[in-house]
């Protein structure tokens, strides 16, 4: 079982990287951050690697239901989608799958609970099916 979505998008990096955003945007998702990992790696390391960027993502109205749902939910936020190209020039866009990281929840496991969905898990996933 895999815990995170991807697809190869026919796009270069850059336009993969808005397009991201926007659907992102048209989901209620604002960005709460980036990370440009080949800018942190050549800063920290002086290392050259392929443009890789994190986003972190956050949805303010589920989130909020999931933090009063269980305060500790936190530590599995923000939504983080990659977005990189590979050494031979495609671009992958990929997210983890909130059902199956969900999964490992402590409260999958009591009786009470069980089998609840959590307040962040949506259905309608941006990124798409595996690829």
């Amino acid at each position: 079982m895999t815990y995170y979505f991807s697809s190869t998008v026919n796009m270069t990096f850059d336009d993969a990287v808005a397009c991201t955003k926007e659907v992102l945007k048209q989901h209620n998702f604002r960005v709460v951050s980036e990370i440009d990992m080949k800018d942190n790696f050549k800063k920290a390391l002086n290392l050259e690697f392929r443009p890789y960027l994190v986003l972190g993502a956050c949805n303010p109205q589920l989130t909020y239901r999931a933090l009063q749902a269980e305060d500790k939910i936190g530590t599995m936020l923000p939504c983080t989608i990659v977005v990189q190209q590979h050494d031979d020039g495609h671009v992958e866009v990929s997210a983890i799958d909130p059902v199956v990281s969900a999964s490992h929840h402590p409260c999958r496991r009591e009786p009470g609970c069980r089998g609840a969905p959590l307040p962040f898990e949506k259905r309608d996933r941006a990124s798409g099916p595996h690829s």
